[in-house]
């Protein structure tokens, strides 16, 4: 399969991500959606140095329904990071099926902003992320929030309890 990795994270693409996932996962090449990174060259150029020894990407969601497949369809193997939950649902909504070897999206950092609600350590929710968990998990997703490889997780299903 090749897309070893699926994340949500609020940052895309840090060294965190190259230098504690990459190293426990196959990553050949990084697929970052996001329609506001894609579309500022500044930030889209911070991004790729953040990983200079590795092949990026970085899609809006139209461009991503676009050329996932073919990624999809490679014999190397990617990591497919997007920034809210929202996008993975808009991806998998156009028919991109992001099942991946572990079976699971991981979810890093997602920033306390308005509204939302602190649902783990540096990870809040808003109502739109809410329904595109519970969207992403309906359809068989398993959602697990891990900042890094060797924290401690908990599921989708335990974290929307904090929300009653």
């Amino acid at each position: 399969m090749s897309i070893s990795f699926v994340r949500i994270d609020d940052r895309v693409i840090h060294g965190q991500l190259v230098t504690r996932w990459a190293k426990e996962l196959p990553c050949d090449g990084i697929v970052a959606i996001d329609d506001a990174v894609a579309a500022d060259p500044l930030l889209s150029s911070v991004m790729k140095g953040a990983v200079p020894d590795t092949k990026v990407w970085l899609f809006t969601t139209a461009t991503a329904i676009e050329k996932l497949p073919k990624v999809i369809a490679s014999e190397k193997n990617y990591f497919v990071i997007g920034k809210s939950p929202v996008t993975l649902q808009r991806l998998e909504q156009a028919g991109i099926s992001l099942k991946n070897a572990n079976g699971k999206i991981n979810v890093g950092p997602m920033s306390a902003r308005a509204n939302t609600t602190t649902i783990g350590p540096n990870q809040s929710v808003n109502g739109d992320e809410i329904a595109a968990f519970n969207w992403l998990t309906e359809r068989g997703h398993i959602v697990e929030f891990r900042l890094v490889p060797d924290a401690s997780a908990y599921q989708w299903q335990d974290a929307r309890q904090k929300l009653k």
